[in-house]
């Protein structure tokens, strides 16, 4: 899930009556400089080592294993990428299916379905918007070589629900498509540490951006040797580099992976400032929350309620509406006012390429209910006291509108 669905307008779009941006608007999303980012940058440059594999890569693989407690972390070219690394480690055969998530980015079923997977599309709960155990029971068979779970919005899905479904099945590996919950918990342990395999994503929408990137976190050790091989386009070239042999030479399949360097000076410069970023998001989450709870029983909409054993990432703040109909009235009144919210994503179940590469039918009334119900506010590190209060007037204001017929 390294990308969103809906791309971020760098200005918000036109209202029907001009064909100019209204340039006081609140965009749905602003990367912003947070420390020395430019600085590392300029010296990942002049240092004579912009390619993959350098200082500032290191650096910031650093602060990802600190974190997270993971073996090995891999820089990625994106999440996407980090997950197709994850697909190549599986060594999928004719036959294997995998489990991913009905409601999530398109890659998270991607990356396994152009290794030659199948895939079973898994119903949501309602309560965090991850993965359902319940329906993750009903999907399981022989064929099954992994599952893949979300967190959606940062908020870790029902891991305790998972784990038990999966106790009987240990040949089943668990993927974590972390995108959105890099420094969230569950009971304690970082989200990214709770599968064998962790995607994670560092594309401008995120709390942590370079642009373009993202990281694969390997939580077992035996994984980590193949791993680099497949990483360094199926060479032993980190071995060499580590000492371990005298030469490398080529050994496996893979792909060129590595995130340049330059880039990883970028992200080190926004790893760097984490406790600032997130204290950031933080205030702007509690700041919707404050201003939007005591309406939300009165205006019929419903915010996130996450369970008291997980601390949130802060990746987004979303709203479900009571339906389709008054959701898509209140994103179209509040872009007239200039304001960007957005909707999320469209099911993968019912997807054009969800039928194609669907191992069989399955039915996912959760998603399909939650997909046209929910509603992101704009959210993004520098998002003013004003502009907060801006956007929940403008959506307050949208959602006692009547719906039009």
């Amino acid at each position: 899930m390294g990308d969103d669905l809906v791309p971020t307008p760098r200005r918000p779009v036109s209202t029907p009556a001009s064909d100019h941006p209204d340039l006081t608007g609140i965009p749905f999303n602003r990367a912003t400089l947070e420390g020395r980012e430019l600085e590392y940058v300029q010296a990942a440059i002049t240092g004579g080592h912009p390619a993959s594999g350098g200082s500032f890569s290191a650096r910031a693989a650093t602060i990802l294993a600190e974190e997270t407690g993971a073996e090995e972390v891999l820089l990625t070219t994106s999440c996407t990428a980090a997950l197709e690394l994850t697909a190549l480690m599986l060594d999928l055969q004719p036959g294997d299916t995998v489990v991913v998530p009905s409601f999530t980015f398109t890659t998270t079923a991607l990356a396994f379905a152009r290794q030659g997977a199948r895939l079973l599309f898994c119903d949501i709960e309602p309560t965090t918007l991850g993965l359902d155990p319940r329906h993750l029971a009903e999907l399981l068979d022989d064929s099954v070589r992994a599952v893949v779970v979300v967190h959606y919005a940062g908020v870790a899905c029902d891991v305790e629900g998972v784990r038990r479904v999966l106790h009987d099945r240990p040949e089943v590996v668990l993927v974590e498509d972390n995108a959105h919950g890099l420094l969230g918990s569950w009971r304690g342990q970082p989200l990214g540490s709770l599968g064998r395999f962790s995607a994670q994503s560092f594309h401008e929408t995120k709390n942590f951006v370079c642009g373009e990137g993202g990281a694969l976190l390997l939580n077992d050790g035996r994984d980590v040797d193949r791993a680099r091989v497949l990483y360094d386009k199926g060479t032993n070239r980190r071995a060499f580099l580590l000492g371990q042999v005298d030469k490398y030479s080529w050994k496996d399949t893979g792909s060129s992976f590595g995130l340049a360097d330059v880039l990883a000076a970028y992200l080190f410069g926004q790893l760097e400032m984490r406790d600032v970023i997130q204290g950031k998001r933080r205030a702007v989450h509690e700041r919707y929350e404050r201003a939007l709870a005591p309406y939300a029983d009165e205006l019929g909409f419903r915010l996130a309620d996450p369970p008291a054993d997980r601390a949130s990432a802060y990746h987004m703040f979303y709203v479900l509406l009571p339906d389709r109909e008054t959701r898509n009235a209140v994103l179209q009144s509040m872009r007239a006012d200039g304001v960007q919210a957005t909707f999320h994503y469209v099911p993968l179940h019912s997807s054009d390429a969800g039928s194609r590469f669907s191992a069989r039918r399955t039915e996912c009334p959760v998603t399909d209910d939650i997909s046209g119900r929910l509603l992101r506010l704009p959210f993004s590190n520098d998002l003013s006291e004003d502009d907060c209060d801006r956007v929940v007037a403008a959506f307050l204001s949208s959602v006692s509108a009547p719906v039009e017929a």
